[in-house]
């Protein structure tokens, strides 16, 4: 059985769930949540209701494949975030949603966006994480970026690191522009990876 939680920070197959109900707002809140323009969801709105629609989702993949697990859903850097947790046993039964390096975890963030464009009518931009994988990727990524550049500064040459998905490419390219170097990203999917550069 799992749960849904929802945070605003700006947040057989299975089959496309049935429409969520929207959650009620404030009649002050209507600029903000609807937008001023003929009663149009406003971005918040939607993106909120993206998670929602992904949880759906989510939930009803939970229970076909028998796992347990809670959904957080967040909006982060202006997109959807949806989270599956668990207590450290589940999560471990979790992990075979990720894969070794996160194939398994690409591929499902990429059939739940899909769920959620047949269902709203958009193209989503969602990021799924399970049993906290991402997070885990995201600081080991950090600490060997800030390696590579550290050798950079000390060499002058760039330096090309290992392929890694988009997800993996950003978090990159973010610590090299905070150290002030310049980073590109070279190659084809899925053997496409940044250059780390000296700043000119």
């Amino acid at each position: 059985m799992s749960e849904t939680s929802t945070t605003a920070t700006g947040g057989g197959d299975p089959a496309v769930p049935t429409d969520p109900t929207p959650a009620p707002g404030a009649e002050d809140a209507g600029a903000e949540r609807t937008g001023e323009e003929g009663g149009r969801p406003s971005r918040l709105a939607r993106l909120e209701e993206e998670g929602e629609v992904a949880a759906d989702y989510l939930e009803e993949l939970l229970d076909i494949t028998d796992l347990d697990g809670d959904i957080d859903i967040d909006v982060e850097d202006g997109r959807a975030a949806v989270s599956i947790v668990a207590d450290p046993v589940s999560s471990r039964a979790l992990r075979r949603l990720t894969g070794p390096r996160g194939e398994v975890l690409e591929a499902l963030q990429e059939l739940t966006r899909l769920a959620v464009q047949a269902r709203i009518g958009e193209r989503s931009r969602l990021m799924l994480d399970v049993a906290g994988y991402r997070a885990q990727r995201r600081e080991e990524l950090v600490r060997a970026t800030e390696e590579v550049v550290e050798r950079v500064r000390r060499d002058g040459a760039p330096v090309r690191m290992e392929p890694m998905n988009p997800f993996e490419r950003k978090v990159v390219h973010d610590v090299v522009a905070a150290a002030g170097l310049v980073s590109d990203s070279e190659g084809v999917e899925p053997q496409r990876r940044v250059v780390v550069q000296p700043s000119a």
